[in-house]
């Protein structure tokens, strides 16, 4: 069975902070489309598009204050790698197997929507926003077995994982060769110090700086930075001491950065690119193959994705069910793997850097297939939770 019982307590908090964040991420999401299609839209937009120094507002906030977001998500990863839910190759398959379900097959249903100019976007569904997923499960309470909980997070990290390779792989500009050298420079002299036994966070998040400046202006997305700067933070293990106790900097850095992050950057980055002014848009925009891609890759892609794949896992007998959980709640769980949000956005940003329209259509994809997919999946958790509930009490 895939159990929740390694670092319980690091466990506990990363779900506990990323279900708050995530109900404080839909409020946020909500007041943007509500200010964006209201008479303070045109407002709302000037402040975004406001030059602050060498950015915009809107920059900033995408491209400096997401790069905190990347560090805290490569702090994840590497934790859950080293040391947690994904330490070993059996607690790897179920997630991992999900994980890849969920970023194909969404990415294949978009590109059939889009076989012309509009690939580029193929991985806008690919994504699932962890905070968001946690957010709705935190609704359900108990109705949702903590070992779900799990798998969705090991899920979720691993998924991120792969958006950053995607990100590096396909959604990279034009480099330039002299801040990419520095770059690499940088990381190298992280990667020393890490050898070297530097423990204090500050030499690392000084040298973290430069490398994201470097890497703003080398045409890799500065976001990366905040994943390289991760994995070079120390993390030392501490068998037989409760990890709450443990205190390397990386378990140092990603405690004091959960909050801010969950509770600031998130919100701040809905708040900046959830605003999508429906009311004024073309007709056809609604229906424009960007929008049905993204949509579907979410809503449809997804759930056939990642419940197909862990289904063929469990078939096969490469893994078992989370522990304590039936086929239909992970139907809903896969169903909640379809909030694409945060890192689908990110995506769009990316894929469609110098058409807005095109931005607004896969926005709206993102936004209706996100929803969609969150209101059936907390129906169907909701009704797998109180069958469950009768069940148990029958038996009694």
């Amino acid at each position: 069975m895939y159990h929740a019982h390694a670092h319980p307590s690091a466990i506990r908090r990363f779900l506990e902070a990323q279900s708050s964040a995530g109900i404080v991420l839909m409020a946020a999401a909500v007041a943007a489309l509500l200010i964006a299609n209201s008479p303070l839209g045109a407002g709302y937009d000037a402040i975004l598009h406001a030059e602050v120094g060498p950015l915009s507002l809107g920059h900033w906030i995408n491209d400096g204050l997401m790069a905190l977001f990347f560090l805290l998500v490569g702090l994840e990863i590497k934790r859950e790698m080293l040391d947690g839910q994904l330490s070993t190759w059996s607690r790897r398959i179920l997630p991992g197997v999900a994980a890849l379900g969920g970023m194909i097959v969404p990415a294949l249903i978009y590109l059939a929507f889009n076989p012309g100019p509009t690939a580029s976007g193929w991985a806008i569904p690919a994504a699932t926003d962890i905070a968001f997923a946690l957010g709705v499960i935190a609704l359900l309470g108990k109705r949702v077995p903590g070992s779900l909980r799990v798998f969705l997070a090991a899920l979720a990290i691993i998924d991120d994982l792969g958006a950053v390779v995607i990100i590096a792989a396909f959604y990279t500009a034009s480099l330039s060769l002299p801040f990419l050298a520095g770059a690499a420079l940088a990381l190298a002299v992280l990667i020393a110090m890490n050898r070297l036994g530097v423990r204090r966070l500050s030499p690392y998040l000084l040298v973290g700086l430069i490398l994201w400046v470097l890497v703003l202006r080398s045409g890799i997305h500065a976001t990366l930075a905040g994943v390289m700067l991760a994995f070079a933070i120390p993390m030392e293990r501490t068998p037989g001491r409760p990890d709450a106790d443990c205190t390397s900097p990386l378990h140092r850095l990603e405690r004091v950065l959960q909050k801010p992050v969950g509770f600031l950057v998130v919100p701040l980055f809905g708040l900046a690119n959830a605003g999508v002014p429906v009311l004024g848009l073309p007709p056809g925009a609604l229906m424009a193959p960007v929008t049905l891609g993204a949509a579907a890759g979410l809503m449809i892609g997804k759930v056939v994705g990642v419940f197909g794949c862990s289904t063929l896992a469990v078939r096969l007998g490469l893994a078992d069910l989370p522990a304590h959980a039936s086929r239909t709640q992970m139907l809903g769980i896969a169903l909640l793997c379809g909030i694409g949000f945060t890192m689908s956005i990110f995506i769009t940003l990316l894929a469609f850097p110098g058409s807005p329209l095109l931005q607004v259509e896969a926005k709206i994809g993102i936004l209706a297939g996100s929803f969609l997919s969150g209101l059936i999946g907390f129906a169907v958790l909701y009704r797998a939770g109180a069958a469950v509930g009768t069940a148990a009490k029958t038996a009694e």
